[in-house]
This record gives C-alpha cells, sequence and structure tokens, in this order.
C-alpha cells in the first residue's frame, strides 16, 4: 500500500487569498509597462539596454545566491524581475551597462538575500541600490536629451527638479511635458500620466490602498501649494507632483509590502512621513530629489509605527486595554 504524502501545517489562522507573489509580481510588471512603454519612446534603444540589464542581472543575482547557499531557486516568484525593472526606473537613459549590474548585485544579494530573502528585508531594495549608486554621482545625475541612442555623444538637459532646486518655475519646461514625459529624467519618472495609469490598475487589482500613495501626494501637494518657492502657488505644487520620482516613489515603491506598515492607520501616518521628508529634502537638502531617500528613512521607521498602531485583540475592549496599562503602571 503506498503512504500517502505527508502534509505540512503551519499554524493558525489558515486564510485562503486569491493573490499569490508570483501574480501580485507579475501585476506590479504589467502596471509598470506604460512607464516602460514611454522610456522607449523617448530614449530608445538605450532605455531597452538599461531595463534588460538590469532584469536580467538581478535575476541572475538571485538564481546564483541561492544556488550557492545552497536554497531553493525563488527567481519564479518574478521579485527579482519587479526589482530589475525599478531599480532601472531609477536611472538616467545614458548610464553605462556596468552601472545596473552593480545596482542588482547589491538589491539582491545584500539588502534582500543576506537578509533572508523576499519578506525579510527591511529597505526596498530597487531604492537601496539607487542610494548607493549615487556612489558615482556624475553618472547618475547626467540627464539625457529624449531620443538620446545609446553609445551616441551625450546630450545632457535640465530636468524640472534641477529648476525646482533653486526657487525657480522651470524654464522650457511645461506641465504637460512633465504629466505626459516629453522631458529628461530618470527612464520610469518622466511620465506621471503613465505611473498613474499603472496605480489605477494596481488598485482595481487589489494589489495596493490608495492610503499610501494618496497620504503621500496629498502630504507634499498641500506644502507645496502654502509653501511655494516660485511666484504661482499651483503651478509650483503641479511640478512638484508631476517632476522627479515622487509618482513612481508613492505608486510602487512605498506601496512595498515587505516594507510598509500592515496597519490602515499606521499606513497613513506612513505616507504622511513620507511627504514630509520629500519636501523637506528638496527644500533644504544638498541634492535636487528627495523621494528615494524619504522612502528609505520611512522604511526604518516602520516597525516603530506597527507598534504603536497595533490592532487591539478580538474580545478585547478599550476599557480592559486601559485597565491593563493601569495595572502594570503600578
Amino acid at each position: 500500500m503506498n503512504e500517502m504524502p505527508k502534509l505540512t501545517v503551519s499554524s493558525s489562522p489558515h486564510i485562503r487569498a486569491a493573490h499569490t507573489t508570483q501574480s501580485i509580481m507579475r501585476d506590479v510588471i504589467i502596471a509598470l509597462v506604460p512607464a516602460m512603454a514611454v522610456a522607449v519612446a523617448m530614449f530608445g534603444v538605450s532605455a531597452l539596454a538599461v531595463i534588460a540589464v538590469s532584469v536580467v542581472s538581478c535575476v541572475f543575482f538571485e538564481w546564483g545566491y541561492r544556488k550557492l547557499m545552497h536554497k531553493s531557486s525563488s527567481v519564479h516568484d518574478l521579485s527579482a524581475v519587479v526589482t530589475g525593472v525599478l531599480m532601472a526606473c531609477c536611472l538616467p537613459a545614458g548610464v553605462p551597462l556596468w552601472l545596473p549590474v552593480v545596482g542588482a548585485f547589491f538589491a539582491i544579494v545584500v539588502v534582500k538575500q543576506l537578509y533572508g530573502g523576499i519578506g525579510k528585508n527591511f529597505l526596498n531594495p530597487a531604492l537601496a541600490a539607487r542610494a548607493f549608486l549615487f556612489s558615482w554621482p556624475v553618472i547618475m545625475t547626467t540627464w539625457v536629451e529624449p531620443n538620446f541612442v545609446y553609445g551616441a555623444d551625450v546630450v545632457t538637459t535640465a530636468t524640472p527638479m534641477s529648476f525646482l532646486h533653486n526657487g525657480q518655475l522651470p524654464e522650457g519646461i511645461s506641465i504637460m511635458g512633465t504629466f505626459l514625459g516629453t522631458i529628461g529624467g530618470s527612464l520610469g519618472e518622466i511620465s506621471a500620466a503613465a505611473l498613474i495609469l499603472g496605480g489605477i490598475y494596481l488598485v482595481a487589482r487589489k494589489v495596493i490602498t490608495l492610503r499610501i500613495p494618496l497620504s503621500y501626494i496629498l502630504t507634499v501637494a498641500v506644502l507645496t501649494f502654502i509653501f511655494p518657492r516660485g511666484n504661482d502657488n499651483l503651478q509650483w505644487m503641479l511640478y512638484n507632483l508631476f517632476s522627479g520620482g515622487l509618482m513612481l516613489g508613492a505608486i510602487f515603491m512605498a506601496t512595498d509590502y515587505t516594507t510598509s506598515p500592515i496597519n490602515p492607520n499606521g499606513q497613513i501616518v506612513y505616507g504622511i512621513g513620507c511627504g514630509l521628508l520629500t519636501v523637506f529634502i528638496r527644500y533644504f537638502g544638498s541634492y535636487v530629489e528627495g523621494v528615494s531617500y524619504a522612502i528609505l528613512i520611512m522604511n526604518v521607521c516602520v516597525w516603530m509605527i506597527d507598534m504603536n498602531f497595533l490592532p487591539r485583540r478580538f474580545g478585547v475592549s478599550k476599557e480592559d486595554e486601559k485597565k491593563k496599562k493601569e495595572a502594570a503602571a503600578k
């Protein structure tokens, strides 16, 4: 008689969910397609080259590390592909192709796998890699004009953030240009419209909620409208919303399951914190953009936010918790 296969049963509660890690990552990749399409349309083969090298490197390092450590392969969950796409979205079109390889190693091996793999890293891998790649500041801040062809002489261009950092409204760059993506900048940051479209898809698929993106974006909107550094409050606010990495960060980076709070109220506080830090760094920092560092700082604070917004246990009233605290104080 054949022995029945044994089941591995974890502790309760047992919850069935329609989403798997692979399906969630697939949805994120689909949501990023509009932004990648705009990047390819604006920068041509150079954008494809950077995206392809970034994705392939991330997948290779994830497979290679787990193979070396005699762990089961995890490349099928597509998380390495998402990290590769997001990291490419944070890079200028004209970067040398060894740069995304270095970034992929840092993101996958150092930030993700050394802490145990997916679900155990405390920083967003793509953003941490972007911060690390600023070890080469000239390369990371050389923005090329649209229609750049990889290997050609680089023709640099100013981005809206460079004007905003100097307290000026962008010259020769319309608000519609920042919304549609006909400007220079990082591959995945140039089109706010494409990123918003991807965000709508993720919300419709119930991959993310609106709590973090809305609290993040609204915080930046309110602060930049009330405290403008240009002549026009509304224009200053819109340029700040549509320029730089705000939409990419708010929709795709700050909402990362592993590095964001699990409690709804905590998510709102987290989003507001990201918004405050973004504006603070943009206004007073030496670097023109603050999204990456704002999210990374708030990643580090997630444990504290979750601790202070713990849900009340089922069947325990506020009075019971108050009595317990009073008893502990005595």
